[in-house]
């Protein structure tokens, strides 16, 4: 069985990395954060990388996964001056998965790096839904962006962090479908705090209207796995204050790709740059690093 360098160990990377070692892979663990890498480490049983091109030049790493939180991390992680193809005689990794979201464009320029890289190490781009409990339950889908060649390649390992693969086209694509679907849920979940925020002025209770919306035509991801309102449901980001969940600065990250590929194509996303305007100013006002489910609670619901 390969074993598996991972770089990027955040509430995403690290349940994913975990889940390779739980079924079997040596795990190098990578981070920024040396002492994240090595508590992490120590865990798992696994062993620490102290740059990405130490780690690329491990005999023992056949794959690298990386998730990091967005393009200018994945640039110095593969193309900076200790990066993972930095290194050239002593290269080994045959296929690399950066499941981070980046946008289409960086996809692309990955795969030319390693196109041009004297090892021509297989890439694809892999972003994935299902936050972080699809993470720790190692039920993500992954939406893979490659060759068949590649997809083949990389799917032993993507199967063990996650549920579905989905093989959405060449580099590049995996990205186009995360954009699109993350340009949905922030439209989704801003319509759900909304809606349950208006019905509870109304006098409903908003257990009883999330059912509501569960079993008729308002049910989405954000209603009935993601609940943004607290008292709904146990074990999402709302029930615990909107802690350890998906971050409304890296919803904004996502809707700001989204803008710049609607921009680039002419595309209008009306909903999408209404829905960027809002968690901007629920960053702005200090909420950034909580789940964008905090929408509801700082900006729908102040009058409770």
């Amino acid at each position: 069985m390969a074993g598996v360098g991972f770089v990027g160990l955040g509430a995403m990377g690290a349940p994913m990395a975990a889940n390779l070692a739980r079924a079997g892979r040596k795990v190098v663990l990578c981070d920024a954060r040396p002492g994240a890498a090595r508590a992490l480490a120590d865990t798992l049983g696994a062993e620490v990388a102290g740059s990405p091109a130490e780690l690329a030049a491990r005999e023992d790493v056949e794959v690298v996964v990386s998730m990091l939180p967005g393009a200018a991390q994945v640039e110095e992680v593969y193309l900076g001056t200790d990066g993972l193809l930095s290194e050239t005689e002593r290269f080994r990794p045959k296929l690399l998965i950066d499941s981070s979201t980046t946008g289409p464009e960086m996809a692309k320029k990955l795969h030319t790096a390693c196109q041009a890289h004297p090892k021509k190490p297989l890439v694809v781009d892999a972003p994935v839904s299902g936050g972080v409990p699809g993470a720790e339950q190692a039920t993500l889908t992954f939406m893979v962006g490659g060759s068949e060649t590649c997809f083949g390649g990389a799917q032993p390992v993507l199967q063990e962090m996650g549920r579905r693969l989905v093989h959405c086209g060449a580099n590049g694509a995996g990205q186009a479908a995360k954009l699109c679907n993350n340009l949905v849920l922030g439209i989704s979940m801003a319509g759900v705090a909304e809606g349950l925020a208006l019905g509870k002025q109304l006098g409903l209770d908003t257990k009883l209207l999330s059912d509501v919306l569960n079993t008729s035509s308002g049910r989405c991801w954000s209603s009935d796995t993601y609940n943004p309102c607290p008292g709904v449901m146990e074990g999402v980001p709302a029930a615990r204050d909107y802690k350890n969940g998906f971050l409304t600065d890296l919803m904004i990250k996502d809707l700001l790709i989204a803008r710049n590929s609607a921009d680039h194509t002419e595309q209008p996303i009306p909903m999408g740059a209404s829905a960027l305007e809002l968690y901007q100013r629920l960053s702005a006002e200090g909420h950034g690093l909580e789940d964008f489910g905090a929408i509801y609670k700082h900006f729908y619901s102040k009058k409770e």
